[in-house]
């Protein structure tokens, strides 16, 4: 197949997070099972310190936002490693910006605008560049448009007529909300400014718009696709999600087996496979207590923890669990991250208070995350909802044993060491339901218990994650047959009508 995909973010050009490293490597993967693919982004200021080259072309659109028209210029690359085409969608206004969404804890009051014009512009370069494309993948808000349009404006018009449209959503918290008057700027006409279509509670909604248009829309794992159809997590989307619910599914993730191998990690003291994982953990653990601060002793449990300290991680849960292991378990903390002052302020107490058992590093380091997940014995994800997770692969990928709460990717990947689960030999880590701190509490003594008390079992949980494939090889081929049901069921409708 031909497959466009467009994202507001994509590896190494530009990231906030992980929809970036999705969308810097599902394209890869793509191409090795033989599509042709070609990958969109805006040309943010950060393309300049990618590590890619990046070449002009002689390729120059305008295309209407709003009232006006506004012009813009293509840039090219390559994706790392690949022959995948990244074409880059400059305008200087829009996007040669400090950040890519917005600055001083607020986002850029013209985000809309902005991504109107990126939209339109992809779709005006398929024409200007004669791209012979069969789908459009969209990621997240941002893209949300490029569904819209093509089912409400270009429907019967060449070369788009003929193109499906698949929408992924990566975090159904982010939804690209502005207020009604903003609809003006799409240029779409205001009967599909509805409850069931780009209306949102009076605002302008551009996922609920891409939720409504997209000919298929899937998520980030396969529990995350049935949480966002209920008010816990839907965000109030849950309806619309609902109604489409017969083209809803979800794919997991894969890891980037390339840089999280613990094989040949560079930032690692010592390689090792699953055939030497003792002796590979055990040196890594002794560097990590070195380099954090901690009493270098093999036989206490290594708690690890690296993310984001925000809500929907379990910091309210952590932090009085955290507190009272200081003060009564022979316990280490590790933690690598940055977030919520209040969270930040409680680990710096904490660490003063307990020098030796709890290392912190407020910042974000590559090569610290990398030993973290090397050198802990377990690793820490209580999380209130995550829609994939790719810590807990890591961990798995790394003979790190994960503690974390069900839900999201996470339970869709990680396999509680429960007896059944135990004697049927597929256990890989522990997991718990309650959002509450007693219910993490109780999952991590279990986890230290089995730590310090059975070791079989507990090889058994580093081996099976070690020896899972974690790999985006697998969830490529999901994508490719979700783009193949899509077309083939797009090509059906088409000729119903």
């Amino acid at each position: 197949m031909k497959i466009l995909l467009a994202s507001s973010e994509v590896e190494p050009f530009a990231k906030t997070g992980g929809l970036a490293d999705v969308c810097g490597t599902l394209p890869r993967e793509l191409r090795r099972l033989g599509h042709e693919v070609v990958v969109f982004l805006p040309a943010y200021r950060t393309v300049r310190r990618a590590s890619v080259p990046i070449t002009a072309t002689d390729v120059q659109f305008a295309v209407p936002v709003g009232s006006k028209l506004v012009t813009g210029r293509l840039l090219e690359s390559r994706l790392p490693d690949s022959d995948v085409v990244v074409y880059l969608v400059e305008n200087e206004h829009y996007f040669d910006r400090d950040q890519l969404y917005g600055e001083n804890g607020g986002d850029y009051s013209d985000n809309c605008e902005r991504f109107v014009f990126f939209c339109r512009a992809v779709l005006e370069v398929i024409r200007l560049l004669d791209l012979e494309i069969d789908l459009i993948h969209a990621n997240d808000w941002q893209t949300a448009l490029l569904p819209a349009y093509l089912r409400c404006e270009l429907d019967s018009t060449e070369p788009y007529e003929n193109i499906a449209s698949v929408l992924t959503i990566h975090n159904l918290a982010y939804q690209g909300r502005f207020w009604h008057w903003d609809m003006l700027l799409t240029g779409l006409d205001w009967k599909y400014f509805n409850w069931r279509q780009m209306e949102f509670f009076g605002q302008l909604n551009l996922l609920k718009s891409g939720i409504a248009f997209a000919d298929a829309i899937n998520t980030v794992s396969p529990t995350y696709a049935l949480e966002i159809q209920t008010a816990e997590q839907g965000y109030g989307l849950e309806g619309a999600l609902q109604h489409r619910a017969g083209v809803l599914s979800g794919i997991l993730n894969g890891i980037d087996t390339q840089v999280w191998n613990p094989r040949v990690d560079p930032h690692l003291s010592m390689n090792y496979g699953v055939e030497n994982w003792r002796e590979g953990k055990a040196k890594n653990k002794a560097t990590l207590q070195t380099q954090m601060g901690l009493r270098v002793d093999p036989k206490v449990p290594v708690i690890g923890i690296v993310g984001r300290m925000a809500s929907q991680k379990g910091w309210s849960l952590i932090l009085p669990v955290m507190q009272h292991w200081l003060e009564t378990i022979d316990a280490q903390w590790v933690v690598l991250g940055t977030g919520q002052p209040e969270f930040e302020s409680a680990l710096a107490s904490l660490r003063s208070a307990h020098a030796g058992k709890l290392g912190v590093s407020l910042e974000f380091s590559n090569p610290l995350a990398h030993l973290i997940e090397a050198g802990s014995d377990l690793f820490l994800m209580p999380s209130q909802y995550e829609p994939c997770g790719l810590n807990q692969m890591y961990s798995m990928a790394y003979g790190t044993v994960p503690v974390v709460r069900r839900t999201g990717g996470l339970a869709d990947t990680v396999i509680d060491a429960s007896e059944t689960a135990i004697a049927q030999g597929v256990a890989n880590g522990f997991s718990f339901n309650a959002f509450l701190p007693q219910a993490l509490e109780q999952s991590l003594a279990r986890a230290v218990w089995t730590y310090q008390s059975q070791p079989d079992v507990w090889a058994q949980l580093v081996e099976n994650g070690m020896n899972a494939d974690w790999s985006w090889g697998q969830s490529a081929r999901q994508y490719a047959e979700l783009y193949e049901r899509t077309a083939v069921l797009f090509r059906a409708e088409r000729q119903h009508v």
